[in-house]
């Protein structure tokens, strides 16, 4: 047995975070040189046609050096179960199989170690993959797949499609019988290895070769890489037809990565590494033109991550190792952004700083990247701290921690406070008030019949101008008697609709819906038209709808208050209206005079006591009161007021595109987003603001969504931290307050031109977007691509809305149509 020429006793460079071990430095040069690792093995190819096999828990020890082929090993991988552990490797005379134990055994006692050879001259091999039982291998030879029986040495089936060399090729887990290869012709095809027949073929991916794949079982991900840096991942659900998830540019990734983590060196930083500065040389160009995937592996980061890294859920994300030319990075499968970059060129150290060759495997908190220069005759192995590797670039977290729901009482020098000691030191003057206009008084008592003036014998007349006031479906609520109706816990499972129910078109003529939001009982539903008018309807979409008019613009935001007594409406003619949900009439409104600047999002907040808006980069709150006089003569003179309890400014002094706040419950946190495509976290506890985190999307968000949950649903008190936002072009993405990270994102709806809305369900389990496509999204929130496509819109799906009582959503199109779907 013949050792590789250097073999180095003590680790390299790298310090905490990587150690470098040589292993070979001589053997025939061949790109791409084929690698394999199993923890903790790895394997290599070494000089006349020989493959080694080294161990990095007893590297002396441990060396084993197999020979059996003519000619120089192309491919080799290691099996999937250790009873005993299985070496596949290939070249273009043959495929042979050895077990290590046997192998072992067989050194030892100073014969040379043989194993099993498999098939006759194949051609050029590129990839060799065994399937989770170790009873078939799958060869990629040319144009063609052959699966081979170990155990008999015969072939299974010859799998023939593809128009370029195959190179790579892998086995599903949870449907062992089916394999999937990629080829230089830029496609991916399924395969039955049963029957040996085609189930699906992908069309054209990238412009560039197709090196690689992995199938994560977790995610049920397929994820393709290319010879130019590009990603696909698609979705190996049975009902989601293989469809594309996503496009992972991995250049754009690590540059957005380099820029969030470039900064003071971090704790536990390896000795003798420097991180690039913005005013280094060549800093613009952080990686090459090109990243080639040249190998994917699954990444375990559940055990790395601490306690504050989000959700149960996110925390047992899935991940994949990508090794590149340049670096080997972690990528994550729910919001596809880097977890960790681990870039040669930061440690000065490592002997390899381009790769021509890559394999990664990790187990535990340890991770091994095998390397091979991309022209050179050394193999390095890297052993990688990957929690010290993780926390060293991890994100710092907010000072302290946030929550929507409040775990403190309102400071007494909080703004929230202010207004509720106001209006508890002006009660007491409004009960005697109260009290003087119920007291009875004495009056003249005309008995004469004859006095005409008095009216005491005259049937009453009707008031002049009188209006309707009150709105179909009010009527018991306007009696004043508590309603019978019975709420019922809204239903978990089973609770997607997706049936169309009914389509309305906007009865006022054909006019874009701009918004549209049910009560919180449920049982009505307001649009905003862009035709100035406001529409409140049965929540089923039947009778007439009741009719609000005063805006001089399009209705661009409206908002029901909790009690379902008022609607607050805010128009691009500047103003901010409240009105009576019963009479139709706006008791309140704010124009020009008071409001400096349009009102670009407005709604009730904490429990109806305050309006909370923006306008322009501010974000106002104020506290309003509301006069009804049930006076005939002083109906039409407006007496409700409102004043500003606080003001709190944008940073950077963006103007504020969008803000969410929950009025169902108590909570002090207001979200709101500018044009600097900043989002900004306010705490209005405290009347300051409490994070701000920058680049949310690529474009400014014009919509947030919060999970509210409603009074039928019930929720885990931690996914009321969960909120949406969305950008025209750039997808959903749906982040957690605890940590501010993006923990998953939505991509599978089209959205280039218009401001598609979205809406989350009571349950909290499902997320509805609209689309230009004419349909509208539904995604669960465990998968990142949709689950349902709804159908039977006339034009773009612009606005969203579930009804929180029962499965119901609400869709809205630009050619002013509203759709309902209920669960079937």
């Amino acid at each position: 047995m013949e050792e590789p020429q250097t073999l180095s006793e003590r680790p390299r460079g790298g310090g905490d975070i990587v150690t470098e071990t040589r292993l070979a430095e001589s053997w025939p040069c061949s790109s791409p040189v084929p690698l394999a690792c199993h923890v903790p093995l790895c394997a290599f190819p070494v000089r006349d046609r020989g493959l080694c096999v080294w161990s990095s828990v007893d590297p002396v020890g441990q060396l084993l050096v197999l020979r059996g082929h003519r000619d120089p090993v192309t491919a080799v991988a290691f099996g999937n179960t250790g009873n005993p552990l299985l070496v596949c490797s290939a070249s273009q005379d043959c495929v042979v199989t050895w077990r290590l134990d046997e192998c072992r055994e067989q050194a030892r006692r100073g014969v040379d170690p043989c194993g099993t050879v498999l098939g006759a001259p194949l051609g050029k091999v590129l990839c060799v993959k065994c399937c989770p039982d170790d009873r078939v291998a799958a060869v990629c030879t040319g144009n063609q797949v052959l699966l081979l029986d170990i155990e008999a040495r015969s072939v299974l089936a010859q799998l023939r499609g593809h128009r370029g060399p195959v190179t790579a090729v892998e086995f599903c887990p949870w449907r062992p019988h089916v394999i999937i290869s990629v080829s230089e012709d830029r496609c991916f095809k399924v395969w039955d290895c049963l029957a040996g027949s085609l189930l699906y073929s992908s069309p054209v991916l990238t412009a560039a070769p197709l090196l690689s794949l992995s199938v994560d079982e977790q995610s049920q991900q397929l994820a393709v890489g290319c010879a130019e840096g590009q990603l696909c991942v698609c979705s190996l659900v049975e009902s989601h037809c293989y469809r594309c998830v996503t496009r992972v540019d991995l250049r754009k990734r690590v540059e957005s990565f380099c820029a969030r983590t470039v900064g003071p060196r971090p704790c536990g930083w390896p000795e003798g590494s420097e991180l690039p500065s913005a005013d280094a040389p060549g800093s613009g160009d952080v990686v090459d033109a090109t990243l080639p995937v040249l190998g994917l592996a699954r990444c375990d980061l559940a055990r790395v991550r601490g306690p504050d890294w989000g959700l149960p859920s996110a925390e047992n994300a899935s991940c994949l190792w990508i090794g590149s030319s340049t670096g080997s990075f972690v990528l994550n499968l729910a919001n596809f952004e880097l977890e960790a970059a681990l870039r040669y060129e930061d440690f000065r150290n490592l002997s390899i700083h381009v790769a021509g060759s890559c394999a990664v495997t990790s187990s535990d908190d340890k991770a091994f990247c095998l390397l091979a220069p991309m022209f050179g005759g050394a193999t390095t192995l890297l052993e990688v701290d990957l929690a010290a590797l993780v926390r060293s670039q991890r994100q710092p977290l907010p000072g302290r921690p946030l929550s929507v729901l409040p775990s403190s009482c309102v400071s007494p020098t909080s703004p929230l406070c202010s207004g509720t000691a106001a209006e508890r030191r002006a009660k007491p003057g409004g009960h005697k008030r109260a009290a003087a206009r119920g007291a009875v008084r004495d009056q003249p008592l005309v008995l004469h019949s004859s006095v005409r003036s008095s009216g005491y014998t005259a049937a009453p007349h009707a008031a002049a101008f009188s209006r309707k006031t009150a709105v179909k479906g009010d009527r018991d609520r306007s009696s004043g008697h508590r309603t019978t109706h019975r709420r019922e816990e809204y239903p978990s499972e089973k609770s997607v609709p997706t049936a169309l129910r009914r389509q309305l078109a906007v009865p006022q003529g054909p006019a874009a819906v701009c918004c549209i939001q049910f009560s919180g009982d449920g049982r009505r539903l307001a649009c905003g038209l862009a035709n100035l008018l406001l529409l409140v309807s049965d929540a089923d979409l039947t009778g007439t709808p009741a009719v609000f008019s005063g805006h001089d613009g399009a209705v661009s935001t409206l908002g029901w208050s909790h009690n379902g007594r008022w609607l607050l409406s805010a128009s691009q003619d500047g103003t901010l209206r409240l009105w009576s949900a019963r009479s139709r009439e706006a008791v309140l409104c704010l124009g020009k005079d008071v409001l400096a600047r349009p009102v670009r999002a407005a709604q009730f907040y904490h429990l109806d006591a305050f309006l909370l808006l923006s306008a322009g980069p501010e974000l106002l709150l104020l506290k309003y009161h509301v006069d009804t006089p049930q006076d005939e003569r002083r109906r039409y003179k407006q007496r409700s007021r409102c004043s500003p309890v606080c003001r709190l400014p944008m940073a950077g002094a963006a103007e504020i595109t969008c803000l969410s706040a929950v009025n169902e419950f108590y909570s002090y946190l207001v979200l709101a987003a500018g044009r600097n495509r900043a989002l900004e976290v306010f705490d209005l506890n405290a009347g300051c603001s409490a994070a701000v985190l920058a680049g949310v999307h690529t474009r400014p968000v014009h919509q947030i969504c919060q999970n509210k949950g409603s009074s039928f649903a019930t929720q885990q008190p931690q996914a009321y931290n969960l909120f949406a936002t969305t950008a025209v072009g750039d997808g959903i993405r749906l982040w957690d307050l605890r940590t501010l990270r993006c923990e998953r994102r939505f991509e599978g709806h089209p959205s280039r031109c218009y401001p598609c809305g979205m809406a989350f369900s009571p349950c909290g389990r499902f997320l509805a977007s609209g689309a230009e496509d004419r349909h509208a999204y539904v995604y669960e929130m465990g998968s990142s691509t949709f689950s349902h496509r709804l159908s039977g819109h006339t034009d773009a799906v612009t606005v969203v809305a579930f009804s929180p009582s029962v499965p119901q959503l609400a869709t809205a199109t630009l050619d002013g149509k509203l759709q309902l779907f209920v669960a079937e």
